[in-house]
């Protein structure tokens, strides 16, 4: 059930792909965590209530609404920053327009609730979400190794310094 006071307007549908599957003409956004500290962290966040659709799966809402949402909808994923490392993705279902109580219009993303792990990727902080490109993102994490203890905040930034993970 929605709050009474926010009014859902959808503006797009999730396109069918599947992970791994290549497409053409897509694009990722990548987004930090604020307040997470790590992907279990970010899991729990997100099985949360009010953070979760009509339907049941997690958004991220957001001002600014994606000049490029018909690439993002083609097979993009939103790439988390936890920490100043990349850990992780989960692809882009759909936008929905929402309207809060302060009448100020905002875009939520709303994700498939599988969390991928992805390969560590140091990057610095910045505000709101940027567009990634497929080529800049890091891989996903490999098969077997995605179930792994994540590791201590300071190991994990050093190895992806030098570019072990």
């Amino acid at each position: 059930m929605l709050a009474p006071k926010e009014k859902l307007l959808y503006r797009g549908a999730f396109s069918g792909s599947t992970a791994g599957e290549l497409l053409d003409n897509y694009i990722n956004l990548i987004k930090l965590s604020v307040g997470t500290e790590g992907v279990e962290s970010l899991a729990k966040w997100q099985a949360r209530k009010d953070v979760r659709t009509k339907d049941g799966l997690p958004r991220h809402v957001t001002r600014m609404w994606p000049k490029r949402e018909a690439e993002i909808l083609n097979g993009g994923s939103i790439y988390w920053v936890i920490k100043g490392v990349i850990q992780a993705r989960q692809r882009i279902i759909r936008l929905e327009e929402i309207t809060r109580a302060d009448g100020i219009r905002r875009c939520a993303i709303v994700l498939d609730p599988e969390i991928i792990r992805t390969q560590n990727s140091l990057r610095r902080a910045f505000q709101g979400w940027r567009y990634l490109k497929p080529e800049d993102a890091p891989p996903d994490l490999p098969e077997g190794r995605e179930a792994e203890a994540e590791l201590p905040v300071e190991l994990n930034r050093a190895l992806a310094e030098i570019g072990v993970l």
